[in-house]
């Protein structure tokens, strides 16, 4: 079954979340009010409505509420002033109780019915008496939440080592695993320094080929197998994914030449175990 949603973003690159536009139509870019677990939320639409199976949703679906009106607007902006004034507010708390604790960001929610306050620390911290001090001096609920390295990466940006901001504060909605296996199929260097983003994690950017690497190389025959070229016999000794072709050791001149797929032919011997495969 399919439902009629519209996405919706809180957070600039942050997660896309699906509502039930309630027979409305809305446009990319407008500000909507949203009901949400942690109460009333302005968000942006990010996707205009279209028809998602079930599957993909967590149901039942919240509805849109209405357009953020001007008023809500100011509403949204004083939030973000009052955000600063509680960041360094919270700073002072974390001096006076002595707490491990690095503050990343405070978040008002829409209603102010609840202030978030993002944090990174070296395993677990007992705040609860820092709760409640912070709850006297804002005398609203209190969540203060622990994230981590490569969060409060995507919370603060800045530039990467390719000169463009970071993926993950400018589109990347969510974190997808990345391995070393996608730096080693690319051939890329494996010093740590060379493939880990600022956040000391592996790149986000080293996922974006991977599967066309994947893909390439199962079309590839297997390095070590004798092959015919316009040049004679040889041996393949590497692969060039992106151009589609192999490296190949000539057996008589010994010169490694570089020849597309199209030109080389696996011998009839490794051709059948190729096959068999």
């Amino acid at each position: 079954m399919n439902y009629k949603v519209v996405g919706v973003r809180f957070r600039y690159a942050g997660k896309i979340y699906y509502f039930d536009p309630d027979d409305q139509e809305f446009e990319v870019g407008e500000g909507v009010i949203v009901e949400t677990a942690r109460g009333l939320e302005y968000g942006k639409v990010i996707q205009p409505v279209k028809e998602v199976d079930e599957g993909e949703l967590v149901l039942p679906l919240k509805k849109v509420l209405r357009r953020a009106t001007e008023a809500d607007m100011e509403q949204v902006k004083a939030n973000r002033e009052d955000e600063k004034k509680a960041f360094a507010i919270c700073q002072e708390k974390f001096k006076e109780h002595e707490l491990e604790m690095k503050l990343v960001d405070v978040e008002y929610t829409f209603d102010r019915n609840k202030i978030i306050f993002y944090f990174t620390a070296d395993g677990r911290v007992d705040f609860r008496e820092l709760v409640k001090d912070l709850a006297s001096v804002f005398r609203t609920r209190i969540e203060l939440r622990q994230i981590g390295v490569r969060d409060e990466t995507k919370l603060k940006g800045g530039l990467g080592p390719c000169g463009r901001s970071f993926c993950c504060a400018t589109f990347l909605g969510e974190f997808e695993p990345v391995s070393i296996r996608m730096a080693k199929d690319q051939n890329l260097s494996l010093n740590p320094t060379k493939i880990s983003g600022v956040c000391g994690r592996l790149m986000c950017c080293l996922r974006y080929e991977a599967e066309t690497y994947e893909s390439v190389k199962e079309k590839l025959p297997a390095i070590g197998k004798q092959v015919l070229t316009p040049e004679g016999e040889g041996k393949i000794i590497g692969h060039n994914v992106i151009k589609k072709a192999l490296q190949v050791e000539l057996k008589e001149s010994k010169r490694v030449l570089e020849f597309p797929l199209t030109e080389v032919e696996l011998k009839e011997d490794d051709l059948e175990d190729e096959l068999q495969q």
